[in-house]
């Protein structure tokens, strides 16, 4: 394994930058393989184009005839450009995309075939569903699933395959994926918000709800991480002790992107612009060898597609350029993780953000309105926000190195907190003629002023404010945006529907004016949603206790945090808003506590093997060494030895000690996962890896990272830390 080790750095350091040629202008290739509307107004019809759009735009049914010419021309755009293959490109809930390839190529006999593509074959196809999760709504030998076109989504190409984004559904309806649950959110958040719209702007139609989110990730040598186990079963390094130099100087945050490193980063934009994945931003981030990409915002269901496709795609062109990526939310101790911070908004059909005020009182009360929803609604849900958050890797995240915590609060800043609590005040019932006029011109007139100096100051945050959007912070990297964005979405809409029936019943049975109505409703959702606002730091036990005190749940484990997924309050939610069925609700739970067991028993198999089949070795083949020193000072100094030996027989007994100690906590881990793996239950077997399993890791790792310390470096078989986070 030594041999194995200085090797892949050898070759590593090898590595010479591939050289990247950049020849056109991105703003002249962006979306050049994507069947967008620019696109298909030159190959469609007017019919066909317009059915389109009326799909995208409102949601209509794109009939037969319509879905035939899409069809036909999308082949010859395709074809056009060398492309073989077509596929329905969809995201079952294994976390990753999937795709079957069919060729155009049909055969029509006497030895002649044509290239073939129609309707049918756009609109719907039936892949084997069986070996996808599912929950409990099928059984494995029910093959049937159905995969069919989302056309808000457009068709794109890779390489030389036709990929069209579908939703996946089991062959009785139910979703078996994260696109179709988000669909129906943003329709129930695009009807609740019109609805609330309309009190400030009649003209407002429909409403989006927009994604921009932040790629954090890890790029390491390919080499190095080929001779870790842990890093390839896993994603994640195990065991390893942490480098001398770390992140402590801050001086790979925002430093120069060393050369491999850019030029991965340039191809990957290069083939972004392509597809229309519309980047802006790269930097390093805080940890060594870790780098974050940034888009420009888009509609939330494009964007929670593009940032699935991105994922694909960076796996593919960093093996091209001798890395690989870790989206891993922890794959080192010690240093930062990595999270996907989902930046949202909501917005009108007549081009404004509803959470940025406008220049005017009431275009800020509509600001503040969707604000104060926004806040009602994560503080009633909060423990369903920690629940969409959780698994087995993010469990590594939260809390540790600048990561958000377990904890669910919202930041939005001394200056909007100040607006708040003098809103606070506002009389209940009729306002006077002073006080409307003190609200709007004094208060929520001058929220845009405030807002121009209401920057972010909380990194810890897991909900910040950050001027014209929310920040969920503690979405992990693994995550796939789909799931965080279908619960805000959700909880969003039910919190503004419910708004509006409050002030439509003020205004009905009180005889209030529409501007009283809102101020009185704000009035209470803001004195009810004190406990979630925090401005402080997220870390330690002082916020673990203040947030007791205020009854925010602190789930600090994914089997803890899942059962907010299942609650009568959460499938009711969903149930009520469309959004998902009980089925689909427990179906998600049911998978996710399963992936939850599943992650961790591959770790815990993989650490075993390590510790026992390479470290146990190792230190032994080490102490052998040690031991021959013994007996050859022995041999020269007699009764005298002890005495020259003193240090070599301490190193000897801490050596014995640490492989005790890595033997028997593997032999208890083991036993501790037969018992586990024992229980039917799967919420049973989560709760025993959990409590009973995962504790062994530390442990194990503990008398492991000991042991690197202590052994020859030239015998050492794992590639350490300051070999894997600087080699660049």
């Amino acid at each position: 394994m030594s041999t194995l080790r200085f090797h892949a750095i050898k070759e590593s350091l090898a590595y010479k930058p591939i050289k990247i040629e950049e020849v056109e202008r991105r703003s002249e290739i962006f979306g050049k393989n994507v069947f967008n509307m620019k696109t298909m107004r030159q190959y469609l019809t007017k019919d066909a184009f317009v059915g389109v759009e009326n799909a995208v735009q409102f949601g209509k049914k794109i009939d037969r005839n319509i879905a035939d010419q899409v069809a036909s021309s999308m082949k010859d755009w395709a074809l056009a450009k060398g492309v073989t293959h077509y596929t329905h490109w969809f995201q079952p809930l294994t976390g990753a995309t999937a795709e079957k390839h069919d060729a155009f190529f049909e055969t029509l006999g006497d030895d002649l075939a044509i290239e073939q593509f129609g309707g049918s074959q756009l609109v719907q196809q039936e892949p084997d569903a069986s070996s996808f999760p599912n929950g409990g709504i099928r059984n494995t030998f029910e093959a049937r699933g159905y995969t069919a076109w989302d056309p808000t989504s457009p068709a794109f190409i890779y390489g030389t395959t036709l990929c069209i984004p579908t939703i996946f559904v089991a062959y009785t309806g139910e979703a078996l994926d994260y696109k179709t649950p988000l669909l129906r959110a943003l329709q129930a958040v695009d009807t609740a918000a019109t609805a609330v719209c309309k009190y400030f702007d009649k003209n407002v139609k429909k409403v989006t709800s927009s994604l921009g989110w932040e790629q954090e990730y890890f790029l390491i040598d390919k080499t190095l991480a080929a001779s870790r186990p842990d890093i390839m079963l896993t994603g994640r390094t195990l065991l390893g002790h942490t480098s001398a130099k770390g992140q402590q100087l801050d001086d790979h945050y925002f430093g120069s992107i060393p050369n491999r490193a850019l030029n991965f980063m340039r191809e990957l934009e290069t083939e972004c612009m392509l597809l229309g994945i519309p980047v802006k931003t790269r930097h390093n981030e805080v940890a060594p060898n870790q780098f974050e990409v940034a888009p420009i915002f888009e509609e939330a269901n494009l964007a929670v597609d593009h940032n699935s496709l991105l994922m694909d795609i960076m796996g593919r062109i960093a093996s091209k350029h001798n890395f690989k990526v870790l989206f891993h939310e922890k794959p080192f101790a010690g240093v930062n993780g990595s999270g996907k911070h989902n930046n949202w908004s909501l917005s009108t059909d007549t081009g404004v953000n509803l959470l940025a005020p406008g220049k005017t009182p009431m275009s800020s009360l509509q600001f503040l309105t969707f604000f104060v929803n926004t806040i009602k609604a994560v503080h009633k849900h909060e423990a369903l926000l920690r629940a969409v958050i959780a698994s087995a890797s993010n469990d590594h995240r939260l809390g540790a190195n600048e990561a958000p915590p377990a904890i669910i609060s919202v930041f939005i800043g001394e200056q909007l907190r100040k607006v708040l609590e003098e809103l606070e005040g506002v009389t209940k019932g009729k306002l006077s003629p002073q006080e409307k006029t003190e609200l709007k011109l004094n208060v929520v007139g001058k929220i845009p002023d405030v807002l121009l100096d209401n920057t972010d100051r909380n990194r810890t945050s897991p909900f910040a404010f950050t001027g014209n959007k929310f920040e969920f912070r503690a979405v992990g990297s693994m995550a796939n945006c789909g799931n965080p964005m279908t619960v805000l979405n959700t909880i969003v809409a039910k919190q503004l529907k419910d708004f509006k029936k409050e002030v439509d019943a003020l205004i009905d049975k009180k005889d209030l004016k529409k501007d009283e109505a809102v101020f009185n409703v704000l009035r209470e959702y803001i004195k009810s949603t004190k406990d979630i606002l925090f401005e402080g730091n997220s870390y330690g036990e002082a916020w673990e206790a203040e947030a007791k005190k205020r009854g925010l749940s602190n789930s600090k484990s994914t089997p803890e945090a899942l059962k907010a997924s299942i609650s009568k309050e959460t499938v009711a939610l969903f149930k009520e808003m469309n959004v998902m069925s009980a089925i689909e609700t427990k179906a998600r739970y049911e998978i996710e506590i399963e992936a939850y067991v599943m992650h961790n028993q591959i770790e815990s198999r993989v650490l075993a093997d390590i510790a026992r089949n390479n470290i146990v070795p190792t230190a032994v083949k080490y102490q052998n060494v040690l031991i021959e020193n013994v007996k050859g000072l022995k041999e020269i100094f007699d009764k005298n030895f002890k005495n020259v030996a003193k240090e070599q027989i301490t190193l000897i007994e801490e050596i014995s000690s640490h492989i005790e100690g890595i033997n028997s906590n593997v032999t208890k881990m083991i036993d501790e996962r037969r018992s586990a793996n024992k229980l039917m239950e799967m919420d049973k077997r989560a709760e025993a890896y959990s409590k009973k399993v995962m504790p062994f890791f530390d442990a194990i790792r503990y008398h492991c990272d000991k042991l690197e310390l202590l052994v020859d470096d030239e015998i050492w078989p794992l590639t350490k830390y300051r070999e894997l986070l600087f080699t660049r």
